[in-house]
């Protein structure tokens, strides 16, 4: 089953702000435009196709998790997407796997420019693992393309997701029947306090993180906090390349060599 990062999650409190912070860091922002519920999101679309959506509820949306996550613990990751070869028969797979997953539910954003575009996606109750996402408009309406995938900062694509867990044998079982495949690594990091288990989907590293003592305070006050999910994100770019974590509302961010 051929699977890719299709997008990262930031729930922001003030998507203006947010936008004119991205863009300080060297991203070109793109406006998305508003969903059904009434977000508001923004997108940032790389070379490799992945892109991050930088989304804000100017209304309050109990019922859903990702507005309750901002709610309980400010800014910053709140979930992330693969893209699927072929939803309905990748959906039954992990279902018979015995991985739950509420849908496929219809999804649809009205764009600026008032173009409509519609997805479908399946989505866990617990987002250990990442949902799935796939288009039912042209993926281009979505996903835009050409020089909207240029960056000042020279980043070109999304080169791992760093998951913050809290059984690690658990979710790696998952992560297993979920993408069909094994881990590339799995086992404690000396002296970090946390386990670690990494997968490999094409060019980017899913890399599930269980605090196991004080070192990784870090992780587990995130998990108290926010919850199992999404905990930083790596690009691929230059050597040289910083992202100053002070302007991305919330989310952890890195640039690692590209291959």
């Amino acid at each position: 089953m051929p699977l890719s990062i299709d997008h990262i999650v930031i729930a922001v409190a003030d998507l203006d702000a947010a936008i004119r912070d991205y863009t300080a860091l060297g991203f070109t922002v793109l406006p998305g435009g508003e969903h059904p519920r009434g977000s508001r999101n923004a997108l940032v679309v790389f070379a490799d196709g992945a892109y991050l959506e930088i989304i804000a509820f100017p209304r309050p949306l109990p019922d859903y998790r990702w507005w309750q996550v901002l709610d309980r613990a400010g800014p910053g990751l709140v979930d992330y997407a693969v893209l699927p070869d072929d939803l309905g028969a990748d959906l039954a797979r992990a279902r018979a796997a015995g991985i739950v997953m509420d849908g496929p539910i219809d999804g649809g954003r009205l764009k600026p420019d008032g173009t409509s575009i519609a997805w479908r996606s399946a989505r866990p109750p617990e987002p250990d693992i990442p949902f799935l996402c796939t288009d039912v408009t042209a993926r281009s309406l979505r996903v835009p393309e050409g020089p909207a995938r240029r960056h000042a900062n020279v980043v070109t694509g999304v080169a791992g997701v760093t998951v913050a867990v809290q059984d690690l044998a658990t979710s790696v079982a998952r992560y297993r029947a979920l993408l069909g495949c094994e881990p590339v690594a799995i086992g404690g990091v000396p002296g970090l306090g946390f386990g670690l288990a990494q997968f490999r989907i094409g060019r980017q590293t899913l890399s599930l993180a269980e605090p196991r003592g004080p070192a990784a305070a870090g992780l587990g006050e995130h998990l108290v906090r926010r919850g199992q999910g999404a905990y930083a994100i790596s690009f691929y770019g230059p050597d040289d390349a910083r992202l100053d974590d002070g302007l991305a509302h919330g989310a952890r961010l890195e640039v690692v060599r590209d291959l």
